[in-house]
């Protein structure tokens, strides 16, 4: 009973803001293909010495020289967290709305820049070396940032309503334990994929390393 009443819960959610979610998840897709187009517009110096620094890496990696999986697991959520909390912050700011948009494209910017780069520099190898590095621990990152994002974007324009428009709506209190919440639930997954990330990235991309 209590299963089907969380699920109606969600389910209402993104009926609710399904118009929220697409531009977001738009704007997300905008920010990973610029990223890649980025790559292209790098002069080969750039590329060059980026590429060179990349390889010092991987030969650490190889060399098994990486940092403690208690550290990256700490780097990890520390990052992915504060990220999160910035939006939480501009989300009750009001004023705060372009700020998580832009930070969500730079998001997929990164994203995309990074695959780019890699597949660019290294074809066939590169792609499946991002596919181990970039896509395990993304499968939960990026649906929490883009799920947090809209929440946030939501959150953000009833505020505004409310302020500018003196639209009578839900209480305040209920509204904001609900997004606090929220964000409670988005900071249990990001501390899964800081432990992907941590404990089967390196393994993963130390072995597709000492396969090339």
């Amino acid at each position: 009973m209590r299963k089907k009443m969380y699920q109606n819960v969600v389910a209402n959610h993104f009926r609710e803001h399904s118009s929220i979610y697409l531009f977001v998840v738009v704007l997300f897709l905008m920010g990973v293909i610029f990223g890649a187009i980025i790559v292209n517009s790098l002069s080969f110096t750039q590329k060059e010495d980026l590429f060179y620094y990349l390889s010092q890496f991987f030969g650490q990696v190889s060399d098994g020289n990486v940092a403690a999986a208690n550290d990256l697991f700490k780097q990890s959520f520390f990052h992915n967290t504060k990220f999160i909390g910035v939006m939480w912050i501009l989300g009750i700011s009001i004023i705060g709305l372009p700020v998580i948009l832009i930070l969500l494209f730079m998001k997929g910017m990164v994203v995309g820049f990074t695959v780019g780069f890699l597949v660019n520099q290294m074809g066939w190898d590169g792609f499946l070396l991002s596919f181990v590095t970039v896509l395990p621990q993304n499968l939960i990152i990026i649906p929490v940032f883009i799920v947090a994002s809209t929440i946030s974007v939501a959150f953000s324009l009833k505020m505004i309503s409310r302020q500018f428009m003196k639209k009578v709506g839900q209480p305040i209190m209920p509204l904001l334990g609900r997004y606090m919440f929220a964000f409670v639930i988005a900071v249990l997954f990001l501390c899964a994929a800081a432990g992907i990330e941590a404990l089967l990235s390196p393994i993963l991309m130390k072995s597709v390393i000492n396969s090339f």
